[in-house]
C-alpha cells in the first residue's frame, strides 16, 4: 500500500499541470517524504524529493532533506553535494551548515567541517548540538584542548549527555590527564548506570594503569548492561589474558567472534592465546582465518611463521617470513627468523644474506630513532606476538579487494549492470524497480512499434518470463517460420531474441545475422547480435576448465574481476556495437554497451569515455553512472567514482547505496 501511494504521488506530480495547486502539491509530497524518513524509508524519500527538485531545482528544503536521506544511506559525497546546494540557495540555512559539517567530518575533511560548524554557531549560538559535534571533530583532528572547550559549552546546555562526558574524558586522556579523565568517566556512569560505554571506557583506563581486577569488574558491568556489547567482551578478554586466565580469555574472544564473524582482531588475539596454552592446531586455524580477512597485514604472517616453526613445518614458516618481508621490506625480525630457518635447512648462503640484511635494517633503524615516521617493524626488540587492542587497525580491507571477491561471495551488487538489448519482459505490477523514468528516442519507439510485440522492451534487466514460457514462445516462432517461404527480418529478429533467452547462442547469432542481411541499415539488429555474441563468449568461458568453480551468469560484465590463464575476445561484439553507433550515433545504449565490453576487456579509460557519452545522450541513465562510478574507483579516482554512484542512487539504482555503504565500511 505504501509503494502504491508513492507511485500515485510520483505520477500526480509529473502529470498535474495546474499552477494554482502547485504549492499544495509540493507541501503534500514534501510531507510524505518527511514521513518516509521518519520511518527510515530513505530510498522512497529520495524518489519523492527528486520529483520536487525536477519541478523546482531551487527548493533548498528539498535539497537539504535529500542530503539527510543520502547521509543515512552512507552516500556521504552525495549528501555533501545536496547540503552545499542548500547553502548556496539559502546562505543562512543553519541546519545545512551543521549537517554538511558532520558529513565532512565523517569524510575526514576536518578543516572544512570546522569552518561549517563555525558558520552554524555564528548563525545560532544558542543551539547546543553544534558545540558537541564540533568537539567530536576536534577530538578526531587531535585538537584536544579545543575539543574540551566545546564539550564544556555543550555540557552547560545538556548536563545529562553521557557521550559528552565520555568524549571529554577521552580528550583528557590524550592530554595525559588521567585524573580528569577518570572524573568524566565516573560522571558518565553516574548519569546513566545502564550505559555500557561508560564502564567500558573506565575499564580501559584501569587496564592501561594495570589495575586489572578493577578493569575486569567494569567490563563485567558493561556486558551486563548490554549482552551484545562487543568492546566489553573484547577488553575483558584482554584483561583475563593479562591475569593469565586463559580459558576465560578464550571464552570472551569466542563471544566476540560470535557477535562479529569477520572480526580479524578477534581471531588474531584468540590465536595468540591459543598459542600460549599450546593449542597450536586451533591457533593455526585462527591465523589462517585472519590471513583471509586481512591478507596484507604483516603481523599475521610473522606470527604464523613462528607457529609453523613450533609445529615443525619449516617450509611453511619460511614462506610466511617471505610474505612478511614482501609486505614490509624493512622488517628486520622477519629476516632474522628466516635466516635461522634457512640455516637449519642447510641453506647457508640464503641464511647469511638474511642475517646481513637484518643487521643493515637494524643499523638503519637505530640511526633514525628520533624519526617518528620510521616504522616499529624495523625494531628487533619489539614483541610482535602480543595481543592487539580493540582500537588496533588490523583490518586492511579496501574496495578493490571487496570487488575482487564477487564471484565467491555472491554479492552481485558489486558487479557492472548488464548491457542493454531488446528482450522480452512482462509488465510486473509488483515490481520494486525505482529507476528514474527514461524515455526512449522516437526511433526506438518506432522500431518497437514495427516489430509489434507487446513483450518487447529495450532493457538491461533479466527477462521475468519463465523458462517454460520462453520455450513455448521460441517454438511458436519456429512454427511460424516453417509456414513462410522466406522469413522476413522481423521474424528472424524475434527468433534470435527467443533463442538467446533460452541460451541457444549459436542459433541466435545466426538468426540475427540473417536478419541483418535482409536489413543491413538497422542499428538495433547489430545491438542484439553484439550482446548475444558477448553472452556466448561468456558461456564458453564459464564451462572452460579454468572456470569450473565460477557460477554461470548470462552477462559478461559479471566477471570483470575473474582472472584466468586463458583470454576471450569480445572483438566481434565490439565491431557490431561500432556498426550500430555508425548507423545511429545518438543511441545512448550503444555507447553504454560498448563501455561494458571495454571494461571487461580491461580497457578502463575507453570504458569511462563511452559511459560519459551515454550520459551526455541520456542524463537519466542511472546504469551508466553506476558503472562509470565503479570504473573510476578501479582507476583509483574514488571521490569521483563515489559521486557517480551517488547520482546512480539518486536515479533509482538501489545497488549504488549498497556499494557506497560497503565502501564506507572498507575505509575503516
Amino acid at each position: 500500500m505504501k509503494r502504491l501511494l508513492i507511485a500515485i504521488l510520483l505520477t500526480a506530480a509529473l502529470v498535474l499541470p495546474a499552477k494554482s495547486h502547485a504549492q499544495y502539491d509540493r507541501n503534500y509530497i514534501y510531507w510524505v517524504g518527511q514521513q518516509c524518513m521518519v520511518k527510515n524509508n530513505y530510498r522512497e524519500a529520495i524518489d519523492l524529493l527528486n520529483v520536487l527538485l525536477r519541478h523546482d531545482p531551487k527548493d533548498f528544503d528539498a535539497h537539504f532533506l535529500r542530503g539527510i536521506a543520502k547521509y543515512n544511506m552512507d552516500d556521504l559525497l552525495g549528501a555533501d553535494s545536496d547540503f552545499s546546494k542548500a547553502v548556496e540557495l539559502n546562505p543562512v540555512f543553519t541546519g545545512a551548515f551543521y549537517y554538511r559539517a558532520i558529513t565532512r567530518s565523517r569524510l575526514g575533511n576536518y578543516d572544512d567541517a570546522l569552518n561549517d560548524f563555525q558558520q552554524a554557531i555564528e548563525l545560532r549560538p544558542d543551539l547546543p548540538d553544534p558545540y558537541y559535534s564540533r568537539g567530536v571533530t576536534r577530538l578526531l583532528n587531535q585538537q584536544f584542548e579545543e575539543a574540551i572547550a566545546d564539550f564544556n559549552k555543550f555540557i552547560r546546555f545538556e548536563k545529562r549527555h553521557v557521550a559528552a562526558y565520555i568524549n571529554r574524558g577521552t580528550s583528557y586522556l590524550y592530554l595525559n590527564d588521567t585524573i580528569k579523565a577518570l572524573e568524566d568517566f565516573n560522571t558518565a556512569i553516574r548519569t546513566n548506570r545502564e550505559d555500557p560505554d561508560g564502564y567500558n571506557r573506565r575499564g580501559a583506563l584501569y587496564m592501561a594503569q594495570e589495575r586489572y581486577n578493577d578493569a575486569c569488574n567494569d567490563f563485567d558491568m558493561a556486558v551486563k548492561c548490554d549482552t551484545t556489547f562487543l568492546p566489553g567482551y573484547f577488553n575483558r578478554a584482554l584483561t583475563h589474558s593479562y591475569l593469565h586466565r586463559h580459558m576465560q580469555s578464550l571464552s570472551d574472544f569466542d563471544r566476540v567472534i560470535a557477535l562479529d564473524s569477520t572480526s580479524a582482531l578477534g581471531y588474531f588475539n584468540r590465536a595468540i592465546v591459543r598459542t600460549e596454552i599450546g593449542d597450536y592446531n586451533r591457533a593455526l586455524e585462527d591465523f589462517n582465518r585472519v590471513a583471509t580477512l586481512s591478507p596484507d597485514n604483516v603481523l599475521v604472517y610473522y606470527n604464523r611463521a613462528m607457529l609453523h616453526t613450533r609445529l615443525g613445518d619449516i617450509r611453511a614458516a619460511i614462506d610466511d617470513y617471505s610474505r612478511a618481508i614482501e609486505l614490509y621490506p624493512d622488517f628486520a625480525n622477519a629476516y632474522l627468523g628466516r635466516s635461522i630457518l634457512r640455516r637449519s635447512q642447510r641453506d647457508v648462503a640464503g641464511a647469511e644474506r638474511d642475517r646481513l640484511m637484518a643487521e643493515r635494517k637494524i643499523a638503519e633503524y637505530r640511526s633514525r630513532l628520533k624519526d617518528s615516521t620510521y616504522s616499529i617493524y624495523a625494531d628487533t626488540t619489539q614483541r610482535f606476538d602480543r595481543l592487539l587492542s580493540f582500537e588496533s587497525n588490523l583490518m586492511e580491507r579496501n574496495f578493490e579487494r571487496i570487488a575482487s571477491t564477487i564471484s565467491t561471495s555472491g554479492r552481485d551488487e558489486l558487479t557492472l549492470i548488464p548491457m542493454f538489448r531488446f528482450t522480452l519482459l512482462r509488465a510486473d505490477d509488483n515490481s520494486t524497480d525505482r529507476r528514474a523514468r527514461r524515455y526512449h528516442t522516437q526511433r526506438v519507439r518506432d522500431f518497437i512499434a514495427k516489430v509489434d510485440n507487446p513483450l518487447l522492451k529495450l532493457d538491461c534487466r533479466i527477462s521475468n518470463i519463465s523458462p517454460d514460457s520462453l520455450l513455448l514462445i521460441d517454438r511458436s516462432i519456429a512454427a511460424e517460420m516453417q509456414g513462410m517461404s522466406e522469413p522476413d527480418w522481423i521474424t528472424l529478429f524475434e527468433r534470435g531474441i527467443s533463442q538467446s533467452l533460452i541460451k541457444q547462442y549459436t542459433s541466435a547469432v545466426n538468426s540475427f545475422t540473417e536478419a541483418i542481411q535482409l536489413n543491413p541499415a538497422n542499428p538495433f539488429l547489430y545491438i542484439n547480435r553484439a550482446t548475444t555474441r558477448a553472452e556466448m563468449i561468456d558461456f564458453i568461458s564459464s564451462i572452460d576448465n579454468s572456470y569450473q568453480s565460477i557460477t554461470l551468469d548470462s552477462d559478461p560484465a559479471k566477471r570483470l574481476h575473474n582472472n584466468t590463464t586463458r583470454t576471450y575476445s569480445y572483438d566481434e561484439a565490439i565491431e557490431d556495437i561500432n556498426k550500430a553507433i555508425k548507423l545511429y550515433p545518438e543511441l545512448a545504449e550503444a555507447y553504454y554497451n560498448r563501455a561494458n565490453l571495454m571494461a571487461i576487456s580491461g580497457k578502463l579509460p575507453e570504458a569511462y569515455d563511452d559511459y560519459t557519452r551515454a550520459i551526455e545522450l541520456d542524463a537519466n541513465m542511472g546504469e551508466a553512472y553506476y558503472n562509470r562510478g565503479l570504473v573510476q574507483i578501479f582507476m583509483k579516482d574514488t571521490r569521483k567514482g563515489c559521486m557517480d554512484l551517488s547520482k546512480a542512487g539518486e536515479l533509482g539504482i538501489e545497488a549504488a547505496y549498497r556499494v557506497l555503504s560497503e565502501f564506507r565500511i572498507a575505509e575503516h
